[in-house]
């Protein structure tokens, strides 16, 4: 009988112990595999009467958690025992080895920019990745018939509403909003970021990004404060004797407008495929805050003024490692990755 059968292998079971592992394995198949005691008797079980199921499911389901743990007690008691034996032998055994990781590129060079933006005495600031009409446009400018406004650009979450319309950021600007309606000049803050454009994916564009935008509030700030704070930032990152130029430009949030390039890092201003043969690269925009954006966050226009700029972090990323796709950034290749092995910490 089936009954018969279970008790006889509970009597061996709680009989059986071993510190041997081959002799637990052997156990384990016998008992717990596949073709193995368990499995016949689950198998028996099917064809017995529902009177006898319902006193011998109870009895069965035990039987299997008593194999189980046996086995488990036995297999934690041989490790240990196994550990302290191979201590015994030779304390002077080297440790086993393992593979050292590495950071992300995009995360080393968030980590520069943030380190030498602190030197300046900014700090960083954060908020969130969905946002609102308010903080995503309105604030910052954007006039109703904006084509950053479009679906062609921005991915919307929801249209209408209370709040507007509600999107994935667009940049990290909404976070100065957040800032300025917050408090009250003076400010210096940096705001890192993952920020998303309804853009086709290739080699020099991509649906999500990384940003790092600043702003700086205070009494009589000037453009010349801006040229010179972006000056150093450059000759930190990429070393004293990279060339800057300014190149008027438009932004809704800021008046008068810029866009900063640098001389190419690859080819040292020779021309190649990077700066498309004209020795220059633009890496960020930047500008004095307009007018209009201080007034939308309750700030005396005519007291403070202030600038603020953005930068790509893959842009920034591409230059200083020569990496030519930005696809390579998001899409997890160990190959790639483990290239910047020795930039752990």
């Amino acid at each position: 009988m089936l009954q018969d059968k279970i008790t006889q292998y509970t009597e061996e079971i709680n009989a059986f112990s071993t510190e041997k592992a081959d002799e637990l394995e052997q156990f384990r198949i016998k008992f717990l595999g596949t073709k193995g005691i368990i499995k016949d008797i689950f198998d028996e079980f099917k064809a017995v009467s529902p009177e006898e199921k319902r006193t011998l499911g109870k009895v069965l389901n035990e039987f299997k958690q008593l194999a189980e743990a046996k086995y488990q007690f036995l297999k934690e008691n041989n490790v240990a025992e196994e550990s302290v034996k191979v201590a015994d032998a030779d304390l002077t055994l080297p440790g086993e080895g393992f593979e050292i990781g590495a950071r992300h590129p995009l995360a080393l060079v968030r980590r520069e920019i943030i380190e030498i933006f602190n030197k300046l005495g900014f700090v960083v600031a954060e908020g969130p990745e969905i946002e609102d009409d308010w903080h995503n446009f309105s604030a910052l400018n954007f006039p109703e018939e904006h084509p950053a406004r479009d679906m062609q650009d921005t991915f919307f979450i929801k249209k209408g509403g209370e709040k507007g319309d509600i999107a994935l950021r667009t940049h990290t600007s909404s976070v100065q909003v957040r800032m300025m309606e917050a408090g009250q000049p003076p400010f210096r803050a940096i705001m890192p970021g993952r920020v998303y454009r309804n853009e086709a994916i290739s080699a020099r564009a991509h649906c999500f990004f990384h940003q790092v935008e600043g702003l700086y509030l205070d009494e009589n700030v000037s453009f010349a404060d801006l040229k010179q704070t972006l000056f150093y930032f450059v000759q930190e990152l990429y070393g004293e004797g990279t060339k800057v130029r300014f190149r008027p430009s438009y932004f809704p949030f800021t008046e008068p407008s810029a866009e900063m390039d640098i001389s190419c890092t690859i080819c040292k201003g020779d021309g190649c495929n990077m700066c498309k043969y004209s020795g220059w690269v633009e890496i960020l925009g930047c500008g004095m805050v307009d007018p209009n954006v201080l007034e939308n966050c309750n700030i005396d226009s005519k007291k403070y003024s202030g600038f603020a700029f953005g930068m790509g972090i893959e842009r920034i990323a591409n230059l200083k490692f020569e990496i030519k796709d930005l696809r390579l950034f998001s899409e997890n290749d160990v190959r790639f990755l483990k290239q910047y092995k020795t930039s752990l910490i």
